[in-house]
C-alpha cells in the first residue's frame, strides 16, 4: 500500500461533511493517502466508528466488499482495539453505488447523512426558542464545570443508537470528550449546555470544534423529558454566537441522518443542505444492545 504523509490539505475529502469530521478528530489522529482510499485513525479511541475508518474516493461497486474488509482489516492489524468496520465515501451527491447489494447483506448499517451550512449572519432565532435555559461554554481544564461534564457525558449515553451496548458507548463517550477537551483546551472551540434557570442541571448540550473560521457542530442533545420546549433552537443560536464571538467563526456545519426529525429545525434557523452523505458500519457482537 502507497503511503502519503503529505499537508493536511492534500488529503482534504470533497465532501464537507467528511472533511469537518476529520477537523473534529483529535490532535492524535492519522490522515493517510492510500491509493484509493483515505485511512482515518484516532488511536486514542478505538471506540469511535467514525474516527477510525476507509473513506473511499468512490461509492462501493459490484465485488468490493470482500476487498474494502481485506483493506481494512490490513490498516487496522496493529490496533486490535478496533474491532468495529467502518466504510464511507467521499461522494457529496449521496450516491449508494452497490452498498445494499454488497455491505448491507453481511450485517453493515447504513448511515445516510445530510450536511447543512449557515453562515454566522445567516442563522435566525426561533420563535418558540425557550428564553428561560442558561446557555454557556464549560471551562475544558478547571474543575469547576466537571459536574456538568459528567452530566453531559451521561446525557450522551442515554441518547445512543438503541442497537449499541452501554458500557461500549460509555467508553467511547468518555475517550472522545477527553479528546474534545484537548482540542478545546488548545483554542479550537468550546462546548456549550444550556442550564436550568438555577444553573445546576444541564438540559442540553453540543459543541462546536473550529477549524480557521469555520466551526462543526458535535453530539446536539436534549435530556428526554424537556424536548419539544425549545430549548435546542435556543441551544443552537446560542452557541453560533458565542463560538462567532470568541472563536472568530463564520461558516456553521451541522450534520444529521436523513431522517432525523430535527432537519426541520436546523433549516429554521437558517441552516440550508447543501450534501449528502452515506457510510456503512459493522458493529462487533460485543457492542451490540
Amino acid at each position: 500500500m502507497e503511503e502519503s504523509r503529505s499537508n493536511y490539505a492534500a488529503v482534504l475529502p470533497r465532501s464537507l461533511v467528511r472533511a469537518t469530521d476529520i477537523d473534529a478528530l483529535p490532535a492524535s489522529r492519522e490522515v493517510l493517502r492510500r491509493e484509493d482510499y483515505l485511512l482515518v485513525r484516532s488511536p486514542s479511541n478505538p471506540w469511535h466508528y467514525w474516527g477510525n475508518l476507509l473513506l473511499f474516493d468512490a461509492a462501493p461497486a459490484r465485488g468490493d466488499a470482500e476487498r474494502w474488509e481485506r483493506c481494512f482489516d490490513a490498516e487496522f492489524a496493529a490496533h486490535p482495539a478496533v474491532r468495529h468496520r467502518t466504510f464511507a465515501w467521499d461522494e457529496p451527491g449521496g450516491e449508494l453505488g452497490a452498498v445494499r447489494e454488497e455491505l448491507v447483506p453481511r450485517g453493515y448499517e447504513l448511515e445516510e447523512t445530510v450536511g447543512l451550512i449557515a453562515e454566522a449572519g445567516e442563522l435566525r432565532a426561533h420563535p418558540r426558542e425557550n428564553r428561560a435555559v442558561v446557555v454557556r461554554a464549560l471551562d475544558p481544564a478547571g474543575s469547576r464545570d466537571e459536574p456538568l461534564w459528567d452530566q453531559v457525558m451521561e446525557l450522551q449515553i442515554a441518547a445512543r443508537p438503541a442497537s449499541f451496548e452501554e458500557a461500549g458507548q460509555r467508553a467511547y463517550a468518555r475517550a472522545r470528550m477527553a479528546d474534545l477537551r484537548e482540542l478545546f483546551c488548545g483554542g479550537r472551540g468550546a462546548w456549550y449546555v444550556a442550564l436550568d434557570p438555577a444553573g445546576r442541571d444541564v438540559l442540553g448540550s453540543c459543541g462546536v470544534v473550529t477549524t480557521g473560521a469555520r466551526g462543526r457542530y458535535q453530539a446536539v442533545d436534549t435530556i428526554a423529558s424537556h424536548r419539544r420546549q425549545g430549548i435546542c433552537s435556543r441551544l443552537l443560536l446560542e452557541a453560533a454566537r458565542l463560538s462567532a464571538a470568541q472563536h472568530g467563526t463564520r461558516r456553521f456545519v451541522i450534520a444529521a441522518d436523513s431522517h432525523y426529525h430535527a432537519l426541520g429545525l436546523y433549516e429554521s434557523l437558517g441552516f440550508r443542505p447543501v450534501e449528502r452523505v452515506a457510510g456503512a458500519y459493522l458493529q462487533p457482537p460485543e457492542d451490540r444492545a
